[in-house]
């Protein structure tokens, strides 16, 4: 039995690697589905061995009768073992396999953005204007699930006031109480105070112990 008989959804996602030949238009960045890959009426081979939408084995037929059965069920043919003899191809939904293969490759991009580390940068005398865009910036990362460092970093002799970077933290931790929670509290880092935060959990914790507690760390911060 071919090795392809038995998959479904997200298996033949996984299987079908980044990009097919189709004769649909081109598929939507990141969605693509194997180049080596062919559909339809880009089949060339004269018979092929054909599975079913629900991995039944259909038999050995030639491609136009494959072609006819995937059209009697609204369906695509796609050749998912060309080196085979003959070639093995099934019958599925190809818009539904793009839709899958886009989706499983999203939850992917979202699951790699969650253990990324990005940085934003703050002064200690940073204006109003520029405060509000820095946070905006931090508020958008953080709801694609990145942790954030934020890093407060002092210039000569303003390191001896640390006390304004504090308050600049406090202000990050303030307006975005409810969207984060720590996972580093802030600290001295030569000559920079750094915290980072992580996106807040959906279930579980409550944003006001998020609150005290970023307020708690902020106020023992280590120098």
């Amino acid at each position: 039995m071919s090795q392809f008989a038995a998959l479904t959804g997200w298996q033949l996602c996984a299987k079908l690697s980044p990009s097919i030949h189709h004769e649909y238009p081109q598929i939507g960045e990141g969605t693509n589905i194997a180049r080596q890959y062919r559909v339809n009426e880009r089949i060339q081979v004269p018979r092929v061995r054909v599975i079913g939408e629900n991995g039944e084995q259909l038999g050995v037929m030639t491609r136009d009768q494959a072609l006819q059965l995937a059209r009697q069920s609204d369906v695509d043919l796609v050749e998912v073992a060309p080196n085979a003899d003959p070639p093995v191809c099934r019958l599925l939904d190809y818009g539904k396999l793009r839709y899958l293969y886009a989706k499983r490759e999203k939850e992917s991009k979202k699951s790699q953005k969650s253990t990324e580390l990005r940085e934003v940068r703050f002064r200690p005398n940073i204006g109003t204007h520029d405060m509000d865009a820095k946070i905006r910036k931090v508020r958008e990362l953080i709801g694609d699930g990145a942790k954030v460092k934020i890093t407060v970093r002092f210039r000569g002799r303003e390191a001896v006031h640390q006390q304004l970077g504090l308050l600049v933290l406090k202000k990050v931790a303030d307006d975005l109480k409810d969207e984060v929670r720590l996972e580093k509290a802030p600290a001295m880092e030569g000559r920079s105070l750094a915290v980072i935060l992580l996106p807040a959990p959906k279930r579980g914790e409550k944003p006001e112990k998020v609150e005290t507690q970023t307020e708690e760390d902020l106020a023992d911060a280590k120098t």
